[in-house]
């Protein structure tokens, strides 16, 4: 918008000055070549008074004028004579122009050009000896000085209209940073907002328009703000509503597995356990989706190497009970950081890693990997599982939707919800694609920070 409002200035003094300074220099141009045609006809017309006197002293006193007049405007003047004195004066050749001067007794002028004019101005002035016409002087005025005077006239002008264009610009950007400063901060404060910092207010100022504008969006704000500690208070309700009486059940089951021998009660409490357990895990990832939805927290610079290392020493210990390795590697250069909300990376970590590791093969391989692409950290995992078709592909990130060869069916269905949620929130993409082999390859893709990790 700024460069915009800057060319719309440039053009509205660029066509004052074209409406302005042109029709000036066009005057100024026609004045010049009007007064040299004058200047230069007078004295001619005062060489052929001379001529046309016809004695002696007024012939001498021609080639005394023609000299002075050489000398001091290094131009050419001829004369015809034909009847009269003759001075030592060099002739003109005949040509239809002088024909018509001594024919019709008129004075012609000839700038050589249609066009402003050529290299050579001719005026031919007849000389009369009462009424009689007796001869000719014509003065051949070189304008190369005119041309010189020309350039100067539109030199001077085409620089001056450069400077105030320049002016003009610097000027603008000035009034047209001033002018948008409102939006900008505007558009500031909807950036922090779509970042999750719900407190950021906008100043009132500005137009009224802006005015009006920020005093909505600082309502919004604060109703946004209002609403977001309200879902917040009744997830941190609703996780300790929910998790105490499935805890309380769980070991409820346990107490009634250790108090009777009868194996088909042991087996219908091993079932009810795991439901048990199944629901926990439902109540979990119910409750983490809720706090992704209603991102509670602003995107900040993160350490991604620390917070991978640190997930996989947590997941480490899981994979070597089944013969599972977790190989890390890292393309990138120094610890890139990674904006994203605090928590949302190790979450993101876990339901991926818990998923990877359900579906590998004993003794297999996960391989975890970061890697830079200009702006993005690109964080991968890949597994040696059975990987998924493309139709399963296409509903991994549904809620409640269980593959059996990604989550089996112990899993809740909201594990890719989530990790798509949160990634998503924190500006980054996430897709599945198939691992070099066979296997599933999770690609998440995150901002990455100007300040480096640590």
């Amino acid at each position: 918008m700024i460069r915009q409002l800057i060319r719309s200035y440039i053009l509205l003094v660029a066509v004052a000055i074209l409406l302005f300074t042109v029709p000036v220099a066009f005057t100024l141009t026609a004045q010049l070549r009007d007064d040299t045609e004058a200047f230069v006809k007078r004295e001619a017309t005062t060489m052929a008074l001379l001529l046309g006197n016809g004695n002696a002293s007024s012939c001498q006193a021609l080639e005394e004028v023609v000299r002075a007049y050489e000398q001091e405007t290094h131009d050419r003047v001829e004369v015809t004579v034909t009847d009269s004195c003759a001075p030592d004066i060099p002739a003109p050749a005949s040509d239809a122009v002088l024909t018509r001067a001594l024919k019709d007794g008129e004075a012609t002028t000839d700038w050589g050009s249609d066009l402003i004019w050529g290299r050579d101005l001719v005026i031919t002035v007849p000389a009369k000896d009462r009424g009689r016409i007796v001869g000719a002087v014509r003065i051949v005025y070189s304008t190369g000085n005119l041309t010189h005077r020309l350039w100067t006239i539109w030199g001077f002008r085409a620089g001056l209209a450069v400077a105030v264009l320049g002016v003009a610009a610097l000027i603008g950007a000035v009034v047209a940073r001033r002018l948008t400063r409102p939006l900008r901060q505007l558009n500031d404060v909807a950036s922090r907002f779509s970042d999750g910092d719900l407190s950021a207010r906008s100043p009132e100022e500005g137009p009224q328009e802006t005015r009006t504008l920020a005093r909505t969006l600082n309502q919004a704000g604060e109703r946004l703000d209002t609403l977001i500690a309200s879902q917040r208070i009744f997830v941190a309700d609703a996780s300790h509503q929910l998790r105490t009486p499935l805890t309380a059940l769980r070991l409820s089951l346990d107490n009634i597995a250790d108090g009777v021998d009868d194996e088909f009660v042991h087996e219908d409490v091993e079932l009810a356990t795991a439901e048990v357990v199944r629901m926990s895990r439902l109540v979990n990832g119910l409750l983490v989706l809720a706090r992704a939805e209603a991102k509670v927290s602003a995107a900040e610079p993160l350490p991604l190497r620390d917070i991978v290392e640190e997930r996989l020493s947590v997941w480490r210990p899981a994979a070597d009970e089944r013969g599972v390795t977790i190989a890390f590697g890292e393309g990138a250069d120094g610890r890139p950081a990674v904006l994203a909300s605090p928590g949302h990376l190790d979450q993101v970590l876990d339901n991926v890693l818990s998923n990877a590791l359900e579906v590998s093969p004993d003794g297999g391989t996960i391989t975890v990997r970061i890697d830079l692409r200009g702006a993005e950290a690109v964080l991968s995992v890949l597994d040696e599982g059975p990987g998924m078709s493309d139709a399963e592909k296409s509903r991994a990130f549904d809620r409640f939707w269980r593959g059996q060869g990604l989550t089996g069916r112990s899993g809740s269905g909201l594990g890719l919800a989530v990790v798509k949620q949160l990634v998503t929130d924190d500006g980054g993409t996430v897709t599945l694609q198939d691992a070099p082999g066979s296997g599933l390859w999770v690609v998440i893709t995150l901002r990455a920070s100007s300040r480096s990790g640590g």
